[in-house]
């Protein structure tokens, strides 16, 4: 009886394994696909509107008036790129100072805290930051550009906008660069300090230098995400279409034109494809600050 059992196990257990194989590879092939079949879908859409001739002028023209046929979409572009890099301005000091604090110097109790506001913060929706940068961002922002003589004034701008994504963003990239400082095992430390190293020299001389490829790669997606960020900037930046000359300036970022404006006045001629083409820029932005953070990783790694 036992014999016959372990027979019947052995005959089932190839077509148990080709199952599982072939399960397997069915969602590989799904988490491959996805992101062609978007871009693909996308650059269907926009491709009324990719003439090569008239590409340019949609790039980098500063016009946008659906109903006369004008979708240049420069100042979006530049809008977002404005506000990421404010963000990440803001981003790279906060949360390298606080990995260092929370993996180096901070009490266990005081690191199980600052990990469960972190946690906190990652779970909280987008809109909870847009309210509350309307609350509390904007006023502050506006009563600094009034000081400054800004011609924008109401502190729906730029610099409320970066610094509203970058506390959405934070979360994202603290916990991958705490990832990191943690991975960095507690011989090589000691080993530091047994040469003579303070505390503070062991980080900033072999810690830093040791994560480096990583601590830019979590920056790169960090600035990635902050290109994708919506409502949150949607709320305080000002959606004005114009090209942005100083940080107090409202702007118009390319997820804001495509929540706003979706769904809205199909009916006027190659809309839908710019919006789809706006969509499609900014795909195409993710993927090459993933692809830049990529590249970063294995310059270094062949480096050592």
């Amino acid at each position: 009886m036992k014999l016959k059992n372990y027979k019947m196990s052995i005959a089932l257990r190839k077509p148990i394994e080709l199952f599982r194989k072939t399960w397997m590879q069915i969602a590989l092939s799904i988490i491959l696909i996805l992101p062609l079949a978007i871009g693909f879908s996308l650059l269907y859409k926009a491709w009324p509107l990719l003439n090569p001739d008239d590409l340019g002028k949609l790039l980098f023209g500063s016009v946008w008036s659906p109903s006369q046929g004008n979708f240049g979409l420069f100042p979006f572009i530049s809008s977002s790129v404005f506000v990421a890099g404010v963000g990440l301005i803001i981003m790279i000091p906060v949360c390298l100072s606080s990995a260092i604090y929370i993996t180096q110097f901070a009490p266990r109790w005081i690191s199980r805290i600052l990990r469960a506001a972190i946690d906190i913060l990652a779970g909280m929706p987008s809109v909870i930051f847009g309210l509350w940068g309307v609350i509390t961002i904007v006023p502050i922002v506006g009563n600094w550009a009034k000081q400054q003589g800004a011609q924008n004034p109401t502190g729906y701008s730029i610099l409320a906008a970066g610094i509203v994504v970058s506390i959405s963003v934070m979360p994202y990239v603290l916990n991958m660069l705490l990832e990191l400082f943690e991975s960095v095992t507690s011989e090589l430390k000691e080993t530091a300090l047994s040469l003579g190293a303070s505390h503070w020299q062991a980080i900033k001389d072999v810690f830093l230098k040791k994560l480096k490829p990583g601590i830019i790669a979590s920056f790169t997606l960090g600035m990635s995400k902050s290109f994708g960020e919506t409502i949150a900037v949607l709320m305080v930046v000002g959606n004005v279409v114009q090209i942005p000359a100083r940080i107090f300036d409202a702007g118009y970022p390319l997820p804001a034109l495509l929540a706003n404006n979706y769904g809205e006045m199909m009916s006027i001629p190659m809309y839908d494809a710019a919006l789809m083409l706006s969509a499609l820029i900014l795909l195409l932005i993710v993927v090459f600050f993933n692809y830049l953070s990529h590249k970063v990783i294995r310059h270094y790694q062949a480096k050592a």
